[in-house]
């Protein structure tokens, strides 16, 4: 239980990292970074694997690159349902997925 509660947390900081180097991405509050953190556990859970298994032969002409593409879209569709939380584009949901990415690697260990 304190696991989930400190990566939703860390979660929402992250959001909150990424809305700082990225001037196209705004978040209203501490509240709507929670939720974004949410929902996008939620997405990355339910709907990611299924456009994985879907995207595979894309993926592997790609060398794997095209998981960043997924990962883009991931967080594009988290802005667009979250109230609060905006993205300008998917140049910019491209890049903060990378570095999202990068910071879960570094800071939140594999279980």
């Amino acid at each position: 239980m304190f696991s989930l509660l400190m990566r939703w947390i860390v979660g929402a900081l992250f959001l909150y990292v990424i809305s700082a180097i990225f001037r196209g991405i705004t978040i209203d509050g501490v509240v709507t970074a929670l939720i974004a953190a949410v929902v996008m556990g939620l997405v990355n859970a339910t709907l990611k694997p299924l456009l994985q298994l879907i995207s595979l032969p894309i993926t592997f002409l790609s060398l794997g690159l095209f998981y960043l593409v997924i990962n883009g879209l991931m967080l594009m569709l988290v802005a667009a349902l979250v109230p609060g939380f905006h993205i300008s584009g998917f140049g910019t949901a491209f890049f903060a997925a990378i570095v999202l990415s990068l910071l879960n690697a570094v800071f939140i260990s594999g279980d």
